[in-house]
């Protein structure tokens, strides 16, 4: 149990449609990755609730029953592209893809294919037999994001996605996410950058200490 002075998020309520892109706008600290971590299951919350189309995602630490995960119909629904890239930095470009793909259960003969699509999606065929580590910042970016996208999930998190590129990679990763939005897939992303939240959202909540102190599309927050 933990005091109310102690909790990193506290009584955050947000909903986000398809075809969306919801910022979670906070400077560090404010408890941005730290909700991430709750959508992801990675901390069990002590109250609250997840729902992806309508099936509750996580358990609470007063919960004696167990999350969905394993749950491949729930679980199929989520790409997640952390704040700090969680590749095998000993393994290139391609076989990072192919390696979260056979972890996300995809059928060995639909992988070949699917790496191939990413990579040209993310612009990161020139790299395919590039050691990871060999990559710059704004390509171990752009390989993470293509992680989370393996599963054509319906619903995906972005933790800070642009950190560390430079402002041309940065634009072609912004112009990536608003093509997932369009293409009906609920976008969540978390920055510190205003710039980054109007470029891509369609609405905006501002978190300070593990609260949202206003939501609200670019246009109301600019008039608060």
């Amino acid at each position: 149990a933990y005091s109310k002075e102690s909790l990193a998020v506290r009584n955050v309520t947000f909903a986000v449609d398809k075809g969306e892109c919801f910022g979670l706008l906070g400077l560090n600290g404010a408890g941005k990755t730290t909700t991430f971590s709750i959508l992801t299951q990675k901390i069990r919350p002590g109250s609250g609730s997840v729902l992806i189309h309508g099936r509750n995602w996580i358990c609470t630490s007063r919960s004696s029953s167990s999350p969905v995960t394993g749950e491949r119909s729930t679980y199929d629904h989520v790409g997640y592209c952390p704040q700090f890239d969680a590749m095998n930095m000993k393994l290139t470009t391609n076989e990072n893809i192919e390696l979260f793909a056979r972890i996300r259960g995809i059928p060995e003969e639909h992988i070949p294919p699917l790496v191939n699509r990413l990579l040209v999606s993310l612009h990161l065929q020139p790299y395919a037999s590039t050691i990871t580590s060999a990559l710059s910042g704004g390509n171990r970016r752009k390989l993470s994001v293509a992680t989370a996208l393996i599963s054509h999930p319906s619903l995906v998190l972005l933790d800070e996605p642009s950190a560390g590129m430079d402002p041309n990679s940065q634009r072609f990763l912004w112009r990536v996410i608003g093509h997932l939005r369009k293409s009906g897939k609920a976008v969540v992303i978390t920055s510190h950058s205003m710039e980054e939240c109007e470029a891509l959202c369609t609405r905006i909540a501002i978190m300070d200490r593990g609260q949202i102190r206003c939501i609200g599309s670019k246009q109301h927050l600019k008039n608060k």
